[in-house]
């Protein structure tokens, strides 16, 4: 246990204890309903019909991203985690690494919030796909050789995951979309402390305002439209 969990790495391994207690608490306290919507929901599921009638229910951008729909759901993004968080809070450090993987998810959640109203959401997918789009988006631009296999390897990676999507219905596709969408916007004006001159300051500017300007966008006519 003390080699499994590098204390090198404590955003990584804080986002795992958390979401390992969630899920923890799901199996004891609701055991034997523990993957009905109505559970995933009362632990801090998406709902959007619930937050458009309730704004401060707005704190559920969030939460999904803590919360798995059974053991597969929870032991596959959690592995996820564990191996694609080491290597990218290493890259990133830990500030940088936390605010890619939440700004990644609440994009993600925001969107089953916006097309995907009626259905309840849960799962740390929103991030993980945009740490998977981000290493992608790093492929292409990074001269180091060592982001351009990292890349590749997690490009393959992600595109069986997008194929999985399309042919498992309970998979939200809007969360995994809008994930991708979020970290591909977030890791240009927060690169690597290895590649920090990678963008310029002009794509930094746009992609911090694209990145606000889309969320105020769908919030807004989420609401009031």
């Amino acid at each position: 246990m003390k080699n499994l969990f590098d204390k090198r790495y404590p955003v990584t391994n804080g986002l795992l204890a958390v979401t390992a207690l969630v899920f923890l608490f799901i199996q004891i306290f609701r055991f034997g309903q523990t993957t009905t919507a109505y559970t995933i929901f009362e632990f801090g599921g998406m709902y959007g019909e619930v937050v458009r009638y309730d704004p401060t229910q707005l704190w559920r951008l969030v939460s999904p991203v803590f919360v798995h729909i059974g053991w597969e759901h929870f032991l596959f993004n959690g592995i996820t985690l564990l191996g694609l968080g080491y290597q990218l809070e290493g890259l990133f450090g830990s500030r940088r690494f936390f605010l890619l993987y939440l700004l990644s998810g609440i994009m993600g959640n925001l969107f089953v919030l916006f097309f995907t109203p009626d259905v309840v959401g849960a799962g740390a997918s929103s991030s993980l796909f945009g740490l998977f789009v981000a290493l992608a988006l790093l492929r292409k631009f990074s001269r180091s050789p060592y982001l351009q296999v990292l890349g590749q390897r997690y490009m393959l990676l992600l595109g069986l995951n997008l194929a999985l999507g399309l042919f498992t219905p309970s998979i939200s596709m809007a969360g995994h979309i809008g994930g991708a969408i979020g970290g591909c916007l977030v890791v240009i004006f927060l690169p690597p402390l290895t590649d920090e001159n990678l963008f310029t300051g002009k794509q930094l500017f746009y992609s911090f305002i694209g990145d606000l300007g889309l969320f105020a966008l769908l919030l807004g006519v989420f609401y009031f439209m």
